[in-house]
């Protein structure tokens, strides 16, 4: 039987991973014999998988003339195949610097923008990179090493989408199943010339350890190291496949999203198995900030370790990351801000008795109302809870409301709206004696990160409502109210 050429095998692979699409492909080229060897393989595939190939090269700006001479080695390429080409220079020593990452991390970001920006220019949403089965290897031993737990394992995979704040790339890797060593054999039966990475020698990064270092001790204690590699990958890649699955299943019951915030029941999520806590909690670090890099298995077990914690505890992730426990969920998010849905009261206000008055944030409408009323209480000293959208809660077209009614004779008018201050007591509604608000607000379970935001209303003489929780109870309606203060607080 007539062995496949590496061209057949690799159209096999880019047809049952259905790499490619209608759209054109960018093809990211280094000039490196991996890349070289894809880009002349894709060439010869054109006509079959009805291909519009599209160049693309950076120069990252890092080995001086030689990285100009590999920009004009790739600009020759594509004029020899009649292929449109991108090829621009990016300072990433610059970038690494402004973002603190390391020359590899800063290198890998800078270049997939890079990729993300070319295929949006031509209508693309793809990119497809060199990567062989010998980065596959390197790649879980890489991810093995930092400790990035299963999903590190699968090591590289055949297509995955790569995503920062403002941009978005489908990566596709046509020669995943191809070694190194038949790259570079593809090179020489088609007399390409290459150009050669002297960094590719350089013990500095990770990578290169394990690939000069690494590997060949490994072989040493095992010949057939690199199989068995291969095969752990597959075995975790069917692993987190059914866990990927089973995440999907049961997210809607676990957990919500808003905007760029994730919200964990917190009572359904401690009920779950521990894999799969750890990989809903992996999930919404990824639809949050659409990838996990960067998050690795010791972050997710510092989350696991922080689960049982008091409310009002958060640990600050990578990537600018919070997760925050509350007293009935937990939320990730990228923004502190998000995590407080009231906005930030500075200062103290008067507030106009009859009439309106509008604070940042806020708008407060003030009633009064006089005489008897019929039937049992007819205004009654409501209390809504902020932290939850229960029965009780009042939603107006402009979000919700909170109203609260008390005895004007008692309040008198000179009113004031303000955030809590450290001595503030009041009397609740319902109770005999006055009380610290903040063991009120511990007690009542308003989160510590809201505590500051919630609006108290107060009088010259004490506090009047602890607004969405509870009025004062000496200025409560009873039946010998002779005038209702009717106080209703809106989010603007």
């Amino acid at each position: 039987m007539q062995q496949e050429s590496l061209e057949q095998r690799v159209l096999r692979y880019i047809k049952e991973h259905r790499l490619v699409s209608k759209q054109p492909l960018v093809v990211a080229v280094s000039g490196g014999q991996d890349s070289v060897c894809l880009l002349y393989v894709l060439a010869r595939l054109q006509k079959e998988l009805a291909l519009k190939l599209h160049i693309a090269h950076l120069n990252h700006q890092l080995r001086g003339e030689e990285s100009d001479a590999d920009a004009r080695y790739v600009s020759e390429l594509a004029r020899k195949l009649n292929l449109p080409a991108t090829i621009e220079k990016r300072n990433v020593k610059a970038y690494r610097a402004r973002h603190r990452l390391s020359l590899e991390e800063a290198a890998r970001e800078v270049r997939y923008t890079f990729l993300a920006q070319v295929a949006k220019s031509i209508g693309a949403d793809r990119a497809a990179v060199g990567h062989t089965a010998d980065d596959h290897i390197e790649t879980i031993l890489m991810h093995l090493i930092r400790g990035t737990g299963t999903r590190g394992l699968r090591g590289l995979q055949s297509s995955s989408r790569w995503q920062s704040k403002s941009e978005s790339l489908i990566v596709v890797r046509p020669l995943l199943e191809v070694s190194r060593q038949e790259t570079a054999e593809y090179c020489r039966r088609h007399k390409l010339q290459p150009r050669i990475d002297v960094t590719n020698l350089s013990l500095s990064p990770l990578r290169n350890r394990i690939r000069l270092q690494l590997l060949p001790l490994l072989e040493s204690y095992n010949p057939k190291v690199c199989e068995a590699l291969l095969r752990t990958g597959r075995i975790a890649a069917d692993d987190i496949a059914f866990l990927d699955r089973e995440t999907a299943r049961i997210w809607d019951k676990i957990a919500q999203q808003q905007d760029n915030v994730v919200i964990l029941d917190k009572a359904k999520f401690l009920k779950l198995p521990s894999t799969l806590k750890r990989y809903i909690l992996l999930a919404s670090i990824e639809k949050i900030v659409g990838s996990i890099m960067d998050i690795e298995m010791h972050h997710i077990e510092e989350i696991m370790d922080a689960l049982t914690k008091p409310a009002g505890k958060s640990l600050n992730l990578p990537r600018g990351l919070i997760f925050a426990i509350e007293y009935d969920k937990y939320l990730i998010s990228p923004e502190p801000g998000v995590l407080v849905p009231l906005p930030v009261l500075k200062g103290e206000f008067q507030l106009n008795v009859h009439g309106e008055t509008a604070i940042p944030g806020w708008r407060i409408e003030a009633t009064i109302l006089k005489g008897k009323y019929e039937g049992a209480k007819p205004l009654q000293n409501l209390n809504f809870s902020l932290s939850s959208q229960g029965e009780g809660d009042k939603v107006s077209e402009v979000g919700q409301f909170y109203t609260a009614c008390l005895d004007f004779d008692k309040t008198g008018s000179n009113i004031t709206i303000r955030s809590r201050l450290t001595a503030d007591r009041f009397q609740p509604l319902g109770m005999s004696e006055t009380k610290k608000l903040g063991e009120f607000m511990i007690d009542a379970k308003i989160p510590r990160a809201w505590r500051q935001r919630v609006p108290i209303v107060c009088s010259p003489r004490q506090i009047l409502w602890v607004v969405g929780y509870r009025i004062d109870d000496r200025v409560k309606v009873t039946d010998t109210t002779q005038r209702v203060l009717c106080l209703t607080i809106a989010r603007q």
